[in-house]
């Protein structure tokens, strides 16, 4: 099967939850699923019943935390860099069918690592490998060098009226 390169952004609600929709799809499908988040360094939800499927999806996180509210720290830069070379082996590896980077536009945004090394990654993907790729703020050349790019446009969100993020449904 040939595998193409998804980019889910924008400013709306719900691109993880596309993409971790999407992993669950292809693990009921029989294929190798390979998560990586970056920027993101605490545990959220999808961790609990990822972990029972560990057969089939494999989860990692290549952040120390949340930081928008701060400028990136060093080990911030230096975790998600890391992250994305040994992302680099693991899907070239041939065990995985399907690689999501999780947030992966926002570390391009925030200088975690360049546009031009994600694109490299990118072009360094194995033709039967589907390459999912999420964050707000995508760069346009991110977004031309895609098959299928959908963006996530807040219309309205209950955060603007306070509410903060739930367990199990932003968590």
């Amino acid at each position: 099967m040939k595998g193409y390169v998804q980019v889910y952004t924008g400013n709306g609600k719900g691109k993880t939850t596309a993409a971790l929709g999407l992993a669950i799809r292809a693990a009921g499908a029989g294929l190798k699923v390979y998560i990586a988040q970056f920027v993101k360094g605490t545990g959220y939800s999808e961790h609990n019943i990822l972990a029972k499927l560990s057969d089939s999806i494999t989860i990692k996180q290549y952040g120390q935390g949340f930081f928008i509210n701060r400028k990136p720290l060093e080990e911030d830069i230096a975790a998600a860099r890391e992250g994305l070379k040994k992302m680099e082996k693991i899907m070239c590896s041939g065990k995985y069918q399907l690689i999501i980077l999780d947030e992966a536009d926002i570390a391009t945004y925030y200088n975690l690592f360049s546009v031009d090394d994600l694109l490299d990654f990118i072009r360094k993907k194995p033709k039967e490998v589907e390459l999912i790729i999420t964050g707000r703020m995508a760069d346009s050349r991110i977004i031309d060098a895609a098959d299928l790019v959908t963006e996530m446009k807040e219309i309205k969100h209950y955060f603007q009226k306070g509410v903060k993020a739930r367990n199990g449904i932003e968590k």
